[in-house]
């Protein structure tokens, strides 16, 4: 959460679009230098002097229904702080398709009908009653 003065502050340098923007799909404002763009389109940004510490560095999904797993690795060790430089500065850590590494991005199907679902293979100890119902005896018409 910001200040109020934060807030304009951020509000005079990006502009009431990237504003508008910004609070729809973060609920902050943050205003900061562009580091650069994944494979996938997410831009990476990077505010030293005026952030909080550990909240220098945010991305920018270009999916708007996003999915964390959508970061590529050397992007995502840059975003968690593991690395110092970004992946377009550490020729280390360049993009590049390992052997090891999937050909293809598979997103996470945890909230979708493919995700995992657990169940038991063991007979329950108990089973639930179902009620039967009698057919009614009584008018004929």
């Amino acid at each position: 959460m910001s200040t109020i003065m934060r807030t304009l502050r951020n509000l005079r340098r990006i502009g009431l679009k990237e504003y508008a923007h910004q609070m729809q799909y973060m609920g902050d404002t943050k205003a900061g230098t562009f580091i650069g763009k994944d494979k996938y389109g997410n831009s990476f940004y990077e505010n030293l002097a005026e952030e909080l510490p550990l909240r220098t560095r945010w991305v920018d999904y270009k999916d708007k229904e996003f999915d964390p797993s959508q970061i590529e690795p050397g992007w995502h060790a840059w975003m968690s702080y593991v690395v110092d430089k970004p992946p377009t500065q550490d020729p280390i850590n360049q993009t590049r398709v390992r052997e090891w590494e999937p050909k293809e991005h598979r997103p996470t199907l945890t909230w979708s009908r493919s995700g995992f679902k657990t169940y038991s293979t063991t007979k329950p100890k108990y089973t639930p009653w179902i009620p039967v119902a009698r057919p009614r005896e009584g008018r004929a018409e």
